[in-house]
């Protein structure tokens, strides 16, 4: 029997990828995806290119705040997959009434028509910015949330609304918490993808503070390997970990970039100022994921990386026209 997914914000950047590995040769094969998109700057159709004709994908375009669109759709799927988000921190610390709006009131919106549906599995994807900063260690799925930002704020109260609706009304909900992802099809406003098509434009790149922020880096395959365990193997109610295993800090993953790209430091980085409430380290135990689902990252980060900066290299005619309309 198919399973009918409803995939939020399967226009942006880990969303599509998710639904291009869910229709592609090695996705499950028994499902059927209507993406559901606002597409707002950061979706793009562009990403659903790959699948665009294939006969198990449906898009429609649209807001996850419209609630008698949303329980229309509810009303025909059997599990939904919640990507939508405002997902950029700079933007979120200049205003974020937006982040509330999608990532809150968003939220809410979809877990009450999945509720009163009848939705089989309801998976809300976070990240860790959620736990707050860490100086050593790692958090795992128990730690209390201390989110810093307006964003990791907004994401932090969508996980918890979620998580009622298991609680109060026996909704299958199960939340993923990601550390930082990077690969193809990255809207170039985040670190990575900003920066390489900086220095592929022979451009400076925006260093902030002293580069001792640091961060563990997910490969877009490995999250979505992981999202895809929880949605077919997790548990009700339950929270997951998913990590890279990379930990670097933003001066040694600018290192790597400036060598991948061919520049170098001295004519290449600009130091600015850092930015506000900027947390110092993130890093998640992933210990729950891989004993329960036998999830287990696969991708070598300067494997991925380097693919990742080949990819932006041979495909100027997808950023190009991001970055100039950003510009505006």
């Amino acid at each position: 029997m198919t399973t009918r997914i409803l995939v939020t914000g399967g226009a942006g950047f880990i969303g599509s990828h998710y639904t291009r590995t869910l229709l592609g040769p090695d996705g499950p094969g028994d499902v059927s995806v209507t993406v559901l998109d606002k597409l707002t700057y950061a979706g793009n159709p562009a990403n659903l290119d790959a699948v665009r004709d294939d006969p198990r994908l449906t898009f429609v375009q649209g807001d996850i705040c419209d609630a008698e669109l949303v329980a229309g759709l509810m009303a025909e799927h059997d599990q939904v997959v919640h990507f939508a988000a405002e997902s950029h921190v700079d933007r979120s610390i200049d205003g974020g009434a937006e982040f509330i709006r999608t990532n809150v009131l968003g939220t809410h919106t979809l877990v009450d028509a999945a509720h009163r549906a009848g939705v089989d599995v309801f998976v809300q994807v976070s990240t860790d910015e959620v736990y707050g900063s860490i100086d050593e260690g790692s958090w795992p799925e128990t730690h209390p949330l201390a989110p810093n930002s307006p964003y990791s704020s907004a994401k932090a109260a969508g996980d918890l609304v979620a998580l009622s609706y298991h609680r109060t009304h026996g909704l299958d909900v199960r939340v993923t918490r990601c550390s930082n992802n990077y690969g193809h099809h990255h809207f170039p406003e985040k670190v990575i993808p900003l920066f390489v098509t900086n220095l592929l434009d022979g451009g400076k790149v925006p260093l902030y503070g002293d580069g001792g922020n640091v961060r563990d880096w997910l490969h877009i395959d490995d999250h979505v390997q992981g999202i895809e365990l929880v949605r077919t193997r997790g548990r009700a109610g339950e929270v997951y970990n998913i990590g890279g295993g990379t930990e670097l800090s933003n001066r040694e993953l600018t290192e790597l970039l400036l060598k991948e790209c061919g520049a170098d430091w001295e004519t290449s980085v600009e130091h600015v100022a850092d930015r506000k409430g900027h947390d110092r380290r993130y890093s998640v135990d992933c210990t729950k994921i891989r004993e329960e689902l036998g999830y287990a990252p696969k991708v070598p980060f300067e494997q991925g990386l380097a693919e990742t900066v080949r990819w932006y290299r041979e495909n100027r005619a997808w950023w190009e026209p991001l970055k100039r309309r950003a510009a505006l």
